[in-house]
Order: structure tokens, then sequence, then C-alpha cells
């Protein structure tokens, strides 16, 4: 930002090339457009942006724009935690515009962000699963399509009441499928350990009996998605395939 003069509020473009990544801008003068063209071919049919503020973010808000018209995303100063913001891709882009400074101290606006072909299910949202169980054809959806797919029992439960969230330390007695390293081998042998995040609204606790965990990854951190009792898991399984409805194989 140092490179504009303040009075000239100049508008600059920015392009990012990469489907997920991480923007800072140092000094903020003026305002950026960012759009979002990664180099994929052919693009995939549905395209979803989130955006997730870095800590300490400060000297600029957040718009998406759309057809000329701006939506609030992240106000400048707001210090509560990192809220993850979703839209549909084909709904605009990012409009960034520094906030009037009297002094010229030093500020960076940041964010995070990730393009993905799930949908954002409303022009904007925050991330986050109700929690509620999920349905049996949710949970044989989410076999075939979650970031990491796992058989375990939880060992212990934390809590951060100012992320709102809470951490789900598991030990893995089966692994399925996991595109990133959320699972590590025990160092005391047999099985693997790790932990998800889920809200701290969903009360989660720990207790006895295995499940299925599923979930995605989000800004590098797993989140839970659904998470059956095993042996239910097993039976609803067993129907669907008996009937042919399985929409993958496990």
């Amino acid at each position: 930002g140092l490179t504009h003069e303040a009075h000239r509020k100049e508008v600059e473009q920015v392009y990012l090339r990469c489907a997920a990544g991480s923007v800072e801008w140092v000094y903020p003068t003026g305002a950026l457009i960012v759009n979002v063209r990664p180099n994929t071919f052919p693009p995939p049919r549905l395209q979803t942006l989130c955006i997730k503020p870095l800590k300490g973010s400060s000297g600029a808000n957040i718009y998406l724009e759309k057809t000329g018209e701006l939506k609030l995303l992240v106000r400048d100063g707001d210090r509560g935690p990192g809220r993850v913001s979703c839209f549909g891709f084909e709904h605009g882009g990012l409009f960034v515009e520094a906030a009037p400074q009297q002094d010229i101290s030093r500020r960076i606006t940041g964010f995070q962000y990730e393009l993905t072909g799930r949908p954002a299910g409303s022009d904007l949202h925050a991330l986050s699963a109700p929690c509620r169980p999920c349905g049996d054809a949710e949970v044989l959806l989410a076999v075939c399509t979650s970031d990491f797919v796992v058989r375990g029992s939880i060992q212990n439960v934390t809590h951060a009441p100012e992320q709102q969230e809470s951490t789900i330390h598991l030990h893995v007695s089966r692994l399925y499928r996991q595109k990133s390293k959320v699972f590590w081998p025990a160092p005391e042998g047999g099985g693997w350990r790790g932990r998800v995040l889920t809200l701290l609204e969903c009360g989660v606790r720990p207790g006895r009996g295995d499940f299925l965990f599923t979930g995605h990854m989000r800004f590098g951190e797993a989140r839970l998605g659904c998470a059956p009792r095993f042996r239910d898991f097993q039976r609803l399984y067993r129907d669907a395939e008996e009937r042919g409805l399985n929409p993958c194989e496990m």
C-alpha cells in the first residue's frame, strides 16, 4: 500500500491462479479487486469460494462484489474468531477496501481462501455443519466424498470457547482414507492417532464404542462430518448393498 498515494483511492486488480492459498496486503491503501482464476481445464461445473480472515487482520473491509453490489464479509477491526464465509463462485468476486487511517502504523489485511467443488448452500453462510445426526443417504455419500474416513473411538475432547470449537482426540483402528496427514501411527503401536474439529455447541464428549468418522479438510484443519456408530453404519451399508443403492464400495 505504500506504493500508492492515500488520497488517490486507486483500485488494483489481483488475479489468483491457485485453487487454495492466502493473501496478505501490507499497509492497505485504496482497494483491491481479487479475482480467483485457477489453472484447471475443464473448470469444475460447480465451484464455491470460501475465505477465512487471518488472525490479527486489520486495515480493510472485505466485501463480496456481485454485479456492482457489495455485501460485507469481514469488517475492519473485528477481533472475533476467524469466521469462514462461502459463496458460489459464479456470484462474483472479492472487493477489499482499505479503511481510512489517522496514522501510518503497520497494518496487514489477510485471509486464506479455498475454491472447492462443494455447494455453498446459499450465497453466503458460515461453513459449519449443523449438530444433527446424518441421515442414511448422507452417511453413504460421506463415505464416498470425504477427505478422511476412519473407524475409531473418542479418547478425549478439549474445548476452546473463544474459538467456539471443540477438538476431538481419536484413536483409529482402521484407516480407510485420508487425503492429508490427519492421522499418524500411534507411538505405542496398534492403530493411529489424530484429532478433528467440530462446533462447541455440538457438545461432543468422550465415550465408549466405535464410530465411523468422516469429514473434510478446511484451511489445513480436519473438520468432522458424519460420525455414526460403526455398528449402525455396517447395518445401513449392508442394506444399501443388497438393494444396489450404494454410491461407492468400501
